[in-house]
């Protein structure tokens, strides 16, 4: 690996953690969210500092380039991102679901207790506008 490279792969995992904790300080980003994208900065930190250790593990694990485990681990670090915002994005579908039921009822009870509930406009009941 030339300097250059080296140098350069650091400073991109250094700018990815900074972006992280940047996001963190100015409440742009909740530590829920930013506990992958924190375990994957510093793993890139990791690899680009020692870029022999990545080799290593790559051996160890059997995988013949060291840059093929560096996409699959991005891989699943992302898999697991997308899995907690379905996660999340499924429990926030249910919460407005509810609200929105509940908003609805609410509604109605207020027509009603105003004395204003007015048939559905589908009905035969509703007012016509011939006058």
């Amino acid at each position: 690996m030339s300097t250059m490279v080296y140098l350069l792969s650091i400073a991109a995992a250094i700018v990815a953690l900074a972006s992280v904790v940047e996001l963190l300080r100015r409440g742009r980003l909740r530590e829920r969210h930013a506990v992958w994208w924190i375990l994957a900065a510093l793993l890139a930190l990791l690899g680009a500092v020692f870029p022999a250790s990545v080799a290593w593990l790559a051996g160890v694990l059997g995988v013949g380039l060291p840059s093929n485990l560096v996409f699959f681990v991005s891989i699943v670090l992302l898999f697991l991102v997308n899995l907690q915002h379905s996660a999340e994005l499924t429990d926030l579908e249910d919460k407005t679901r509810t609200l929105a039921e509940e908003s609805a009822l609410l509604k109605v009870r207020l027509e009603r207790l105003e004395g204003r509930a007015e048939p559905p406009s589908d009905s035969p009941e509703a007012p016509s506008t011939d006058a």
